[in-house]
This record gives C-alpha cells, structure tokens and sequence, in this order.
C-alpha cells in the first residue's frame, strides 16, 4: 500500500483510484461496507482511502478529551489487510480547512488525486464548515466527471453501526459489543516503553504501552490477545492487561500494561497489537502486595479460562 500525504504532488501511477472517503477510526464495519463499495466499483481502479491526520475534530478542538479509537499507524495497518492500495492520507491544515465544498471537490479529488470514483456515507459533510453534503458531491461529480456513490448507514442488532457507539461500549467495559460493530477486537497498538518494573518484582513482568490521545477504555483489567508484530518474539499470545492510572503505587498517567502467558524475553521497544475481550474487573487499591498478587493470580487464571474458550 502506498501512502500518499500531498494532493498537490501526486504522481500518475497513483491517480485514477476508486476511493472511500472518511477518517475511518476503528475501521469498522460501516467502513468495511462503504470499502468495499469502492472496489466493487470500479474493479480495474487501485482501491484508495482519502482520509485526514490529524483527525479534523482533533485540529478544530486540540484541547478536548482523546477520543480517536485507533492511531494513523494503527489505521493504515488495518486499511493496507483489507486490500486498500492507495491511502491519501491528506495533511489537515488551515489551507486544507478553508476550501469550499466546491474547491475541495475540484482541488482535491479531482484536479488533485484525480479519482475516478469515490463513495461517501449518507451522513458525509465536507468543505469549510462542512457546508458541503454526499448530494453536493455527487453533483460535483456529475459536472467535473468523477463518479459518486452514496452508501446508507450500516446497521447490526438493530443499532447504527458508528465509531461513537465502539467508544461507548469501550467505555463502559463491554469490549465484545465494541467487537460486534468493529468487525474485528479492538485493538490498543504501540511500542513498548520503559516502567518501574514492579511487575517483574511481583513475578509479573509486563510490557508498558502509552495510550495517549486515544480513547481510553473503562479502567481495569481485562483478557487480551496480543500480537508482537516484529522481532525475535514475533507471534501470538494470550495474556492479561490493566488499562489505568495504577491506584496501587499512586499513578497519574494512565497507560496500558500487559503480561504475556507462557513468556519470556525482553520486548523493549517492539512494537505490538493488544487485543481487548473480555473485562476483568475494575483497578482496586490492595492492603499490600500479597493481597494483589493473590488478585493478579485469579485475574490470571479467569483470562486464561476465557481465551482458551476463543
């Protein structure tokens, strides 16, 4: 998969894709329709995603709570699985902010990345303000000669299949409701960092990830599967994880640390995928380190149980 970050310089062999357009956070299954739309569309066409980073509602309100479900990282490993060849991954600045609905539907799409077809959701807006809606664009396309498809709002289970609901569910520690809209477990990715180590003094060394600028699921522990996805430890595993601020030794910033069954090595700066299943329990405070440790045993062992039922 290519990525493509400037729709001002873009070279031949990557215009002429039939293309998604969104942000796309979780890559759910709302998204893998309206995907799939796109290829089935013009099946002789690269398949592209035109997509933003930052995320525009991070660039309008910097300040505001973290709410995207997955890093552009993290997208673009998912989008590149289910056969996307072009990810135009456009820088969101103030020049790309301002364009009229008009001017993006000429600049960029057409003039810019010179798609051949694009597929929107029924609820897409875009332009300055976002004065611009899918029937704006499918007139756009009509006049400068792309084509435009519309695609209706997923549903499953009766409810609208929506990045707002996999982050309340994730919210609430429901991470297999989050699952059923995403098509896949959520999943939490990143490169290992430095601790304290406590976990290793405990007999349970775990592997610290950051979790900054993503929404943060419901506190607590949780049965995971993780993926080391580079190195000498490359491969699958079970495991148990705790997502939070670490009342124990009076944390403050919260973050995700993961223990790996059956495991042994040093996984400092590799990067992995950390599945989310089931829910534990919430972070607790513990008289003293036996008393945790003793939870951390059962914690264990009822994760174990689950993921061997998978």
């Amino acid at each position: 998969m290519r990525i493509i970050r400037d729709y001002q310089f873009v070279q031949p062999k990557d215009r002429g894709a039939s293309a998604a357009i969104g942000n796309f956070d979780g890559v759910h299954l709302g998204h893998q329709a309206v995907i799939q739309i796109a290829a089935d569309a013009e099946p002789d066409a690269p398949l592209g995603i035109l997509t933003f980073e930052p995320h525009p509602r991070a660039y309008f309100a910097p300040e505001a709570p973290a709410f995207r479900l997955m890093n552009a990282e993290a997208r673009a490993s998912r989008l590149e699985k289910l056969g996307v060849d072009r990810l135009y991954q456009l820088n969101f600045n103030a020049a790309l902010a301002s364009l009229s609905p008009r001017e993006f539907a000429a600049k960029v799409i057409h003039e810019g990345l010179g798609l051949r077809h694009v597929v929107v959701g029924a609820d897409f807006c875009f332009g300055q303000g976002r004065k611009g809606t899918a029937k704006d664009l499918q007139r756009f396309g009509a006049e400068m000669g792309f084509g435009v498809t519309i695609a209706e709002l997923l549903e499953t289970g009766g409810l609208q299949v929506s990045s707002t609901a996999i982050r309340k569910a994730l919210s609430d520690g429901r991470p297999q409701d989050a699952a059923a809209q995403l098509g896949h477990w959520h999943r939490i990715e990143g490169e290992v960092i430095g601790g304290e180590q406590r976990g290793r003094e405990l007999g349970y060394p775990t592997a610290n990830m950051s979790i900054d600028g993503l929404h943060p699921p419901k506190f607590g522990v949780y049965a995971v599967l993780v993926d080391v996805t580079e190195g000498p430890h490359k491969g699958s595993y079970h495991g148990a994880a705790s997502i939070g601020v670490r009342p124990m030794f009076d944390g403050e910033v919260p973050n995700i640390e993961t223990f790996l069954f059956d495991f042994k090595g040093d996984l400092y700066g590799t990067r992995l995928s950390v599945a989310l299943v089931d829910y534990l329990r919430p972070e607790l405070k513990f008289d003293g380190l036996d008393a945790l440790i003793t939870q951390m045993d059962a914690d264990c062992e009822k994760a174990r149980g689950i993921l061997s039922a998978l």
